[in-house]
């Protein structure tokens, strides 16, 4: 007796227009994948960055460990109209200065530091006490005493035998770390060029009980 064809299972093969769907799905997957690396890149690169805080020299205000949102977008903005990026006095920055290593002997060359001056501003250190001359304040003024984060701010030495007193020269700015006693800033290594600077901080956010807009 014969099989009943009837109850035979029919397997029925892919169609050419399955296999091309499928395909174009892989291959929409694999486009979104590219492009959001890309979008990542971009953001990362001109945008905004994520940076962890090593060491103690803007303690009270940042501490080590922290993790930090720093904005570049201003700066990329210069960058592409070919003028220079000035943050402001008080800003804090991040920014590259080569030659410094850390305790373990390691480069350290990713820097985070106040603004305390900017180019064709006087500074001047003496008696542990911060005197910012320019245009706006030319008898001087001391942004550790006048500006909001001053608080913050103790004894400011000039690391030095003698007295800091300088005119900060074009896309030059001066910067200083919180914690006065034990930061490496414009005072050992002198002041910084705009070219160097990454971004600025926007936000902290870790520790999360600490986070925090700047």
């Amino acid at each position: 007796m014969e099989p009943d064809k009837d109850n035979k299972e029919n397997i029925s093969k892919p169609t050419l227009n399955q296999k091309t769907k499928k395909k174009s799905e892989v291959i929409s997957t694999l486009i979104m994948f590219v492009v959001a690396i890309a979008i990542a890149f971009v953001l990362a690169v001109y945008v905004f960055q994520q940076y962890e805080v090593d060491g103690p020299s803007m303690q009270t205000t940042l501490f080590n460990q922290n993790r930090l949102i720093v904005v570049k977008y201003e700066r990329t903005w210069s960058r592409i109209t070919g003028n220079p990026y000035i943050p402001n006095i008080g800003n804090i920055i991040i920014f590259h200065e080569n030659g410094l290593y850390s305790s373990d002997g390691a480069p350290e060359n990713t820097l985070v530091k106040r603004v305390v001056a900017l180019p064709g501003d006087r500074v001047v250190i003496a008696n542990g006490v911060l005197t910012v001359y320019d245009k706006q304040h030319p008898n001087g003024f001391d942004p550790d005493k006048d500006m909001s984060y001053g608080k913050v701010i103790g004894y400011t030495d000039s690391e030095s035998s003698s007295n800091i007193n300088l005119v900060l020269p074009k896309n030059e700015i001066f910067v200083l770390g919180d914690n006065r006693a034990d930061s490496c800033d414009s005072r050992c290594f002198g002041p910084v060029n705009v070219s160097q600077v990454i971004g600025k901080l926007a936000l902290r956010i870790y520790p999360f009980s600490k986070i925090s807009i700047f």
